[in-house]
């Protein structure tokens, strides 16, 4: 009797254990999640599949290429900005997850975003700038007067607001510009030369020739890139408002606006230099008038400004 027991509780442990086998088994069976890392060098990207529970995967590059390889390195053809999917699925279901990439691209796509951007690419004042934005004097080197630290326009010169005003590039030579608040950021000597209404301005604002003033964006404005140029400028001293120098600045990138139009600082001088830029970053120097007197429409000054992508 005692040996049939035993043979018993030995056949019941059994099933118990299969069957608690099976609901692990079955728990351990998870919809999959799926993210993407990539490394790129030149034109060539290598991708990883940065995924949980996933048994198959299925990327596509964005240029009419696709893989099935878990970490798969593709080599582009052309330079361009591409958008890449991979979608990670098992029994549970599938997950997909995007990125973009943009390879060995010109000036002119960096800053339009391209034909692969029919509605072209909107820029605006960081407010996190960077170590090198700051007023500077209108000589060769752009003397230094105040750097620009993080969040500059709101925390002390009040006008916060400009760092919401957004500028659009189409790679069609278009141009459109929102000042979300209907006051953009510009020279006080031009705002008050012109007869704009001063929309915002504060003493601290002031005291640097800052200000908002009114402006209406004008329709089917245009923009011309010029990839290098010699920018001849008269500009005049800050010190006495009446010294002028005839400057010639070598080999520049520039951007020119038709009409009243202009990026980042309304004033008497719409065209700037493009310093840096990247897919994500611009820096430009724009030129600004700050002195009275019978040159009150020489630059004096430069005003070097960091931009984000939007």
């Amino acid at each position: 009797m005692k040996r049939l027991q035993f043979l018993f509780g030995l056949a019941f442990s059994a099933v118990l254990m299969l069957a608690l086998a099976g609901c692990e088994k079955e728990e351990t069976i998870q919809a999959p999640t799926a993210d993407i890392f990539r490394s790129i060098v030149g034109k060539q990207v290598a991708f990883t599949a940065l995924t949980l529970h996933a048994e198959q995967w299925t990327w596509d590059f964005g240029d009419g290429e696709t893989s099935t390889e878990k970490d798969p390195v593709h080599i582009y053809q052309e330079g361009g900005v591409y958008t890449i999917t991979l979608t990670a699925s098992n029994s549970m279901g599938t997950a997909e997850a995007t990125s973009q990439v943009s390879l060995d691209l010109s000036v002119f796509e960096m800053l339009t975003g391209g034909s692969a951007s029919p509605n072209g690419k909107t820029w605006r004042i960081s407010a996190g700038h960077s170590e090198l934005d700051a007023v500077s004097l209108a000589d060769p080197g752009f003397t230094v007067i105040q750097e620009i630290p993080q969040g500059a326009l709101g925390l002390f010169l009040g006008i916060g607001e400009e760092y919401e005003d957004e500028f659009t590039f189409k790679a069609d030579g278009s141009y459109s510009h929102d000042n979300k608040n209907g006051g953009s950021f510009c020279s006080l000597v031009y705002a008050t030369v012109a007869g704009l209404d001063i929309v915002n301005v504060t003493a601290e604002s002031q005291s640097f020739g800052f200000g908002s003033a009114a402006f209406t964006p004008e329709a089917g404005a245009t923009f011309t890139y010029t990839e290098s140029k010699d920018l001849a400028q008269t500009v005049v001293s800050q010190d006495d408002g009446s010294t002028t120098a005839d400057l010639v600045f070598e080999g520049v990138s520039t951007l020119n606006f038709s009409g009243n139009e202009f990026i980042g600082l309304m004033d008497f001088h719409r065209e700037v230099i493009i310093q840096e830029i990247t897919p994500e970053k611009m820096r430009l120097a724009m030129f600004m008038s700050a002195t009275q007197g019978a040159h009150f429409n020489k630059p004096s000054l430069v005003v070097i400004f960091t931009f984000e992508a939007v």
